[in-house]
């Protein structure tokens, strides 16, 4: 119990950190763009923060989208069905073994065109390609946390007369949620720093506004150096919430 309570203060006290320095930093974010400074190079920073919403944005939805799929593909591929494991796996292959810029070009190019006629908006374009293209990654991660259990207790799962769905979610599923955390929390951020590319389908990210801005008054250094630095401080965040939910067990047995 002493052991138990010093982690929970210490848990708290992370996440109080952590709470505050976001806080910090958006109130920091409002004030630089409700009064621009005038000192270089942050007299930059209120113009690449209006496209900060948008990244946010994208990488919210797209990491939604991107669990979903992992999940739902991960456990396809682990199917005894062939051809269920056929079309998951060359969904999988397709998707890892073409690059994520075409994808995304060809879902806002192509797409719109005969004889699919599906016009999508760059945000929806944006979010489609992140989250089919990081969700295969996790979809193999999934198959492979899936493939690591235990034969022991699914055969103990088969002896209680668990139905497959019933095994699913109280056996393996619980217990791969703890193998792929750590891998998923890697992919999460690939997917934010994934999101840059959407400046190139006019979508107006932190990115987008770094190359306009760049364009407009040919700071170069200063201006990649503070979307590098956004990127980070998005980044960092994310970074300590998997590592506290990989020290959190009990949600996962």
């Amino acid at each position: 119990m002493p052991n138990e309570d010093h982690l929970l203060v210490k848990i708290r006290n992370y996440a109080f950190l952590v709470i505050g320095l976001l806080a910090i930093g958006i109130a920091i974010g409002v004030e630089l763009t409700v009064n621009p400074p005038e000192t270089a190079p942050f007299d930059l920073l209120p113009i690449l923060l209006r496209g900060l919403a948008v990244t946010i944005e994208l990488t919210l939805l797209g990491a939604a989208l991107a669990l979903v799929v992992a999940i739902v593909a991960g456990v396809a591929r682990s199917s005894g069905h062939i051809i269920v494991r056929t079309i998951t796996g060359f969904y999988v292959e397709v998707f890892r073994g073409t690059s994520i810029l075409v994808q995304l070009f060809w879902i806002f190019f192509v797409l719109p065109l005969p004889p699919f006629n599906l016009s999508l908006t760059p945000l929806q374009a944006g979010v489609l390609a992140l989250g089919l293209n990081v969700g295969a990654y996790g979809a193999e991660v999934v198959r492979g946390a899936i493939g690591a259990i235990p034969s022991g207790q699914i055969e103990a799962s088969i002896a209680l007369n668990m139905s497959p769905g019933l095994m699913m979610r109280r056996v393996i599923i619980p217990q791969a949620m703890v193998r792929i955390l750590p891998p998923f929390g890697n992919l999460l951020i690939e997917l934010l720093k994934a999101t840059s590319l959407v400046s190139l389908i006019t979508l107006s990210d932190v990115t987008f506004q770094g190359l306009a801005l760049r364009q407009s008054v040919g700071r170069t250094t200063e201006v990649f150096l503070l979307i590098l630095v956004i990127y980070f401080l998005l980044a960092y965040p994310l970074t300590l919430g998997v590592r506290w939910l990989e020290r959190q067990r009990q949600w996962a047995t």
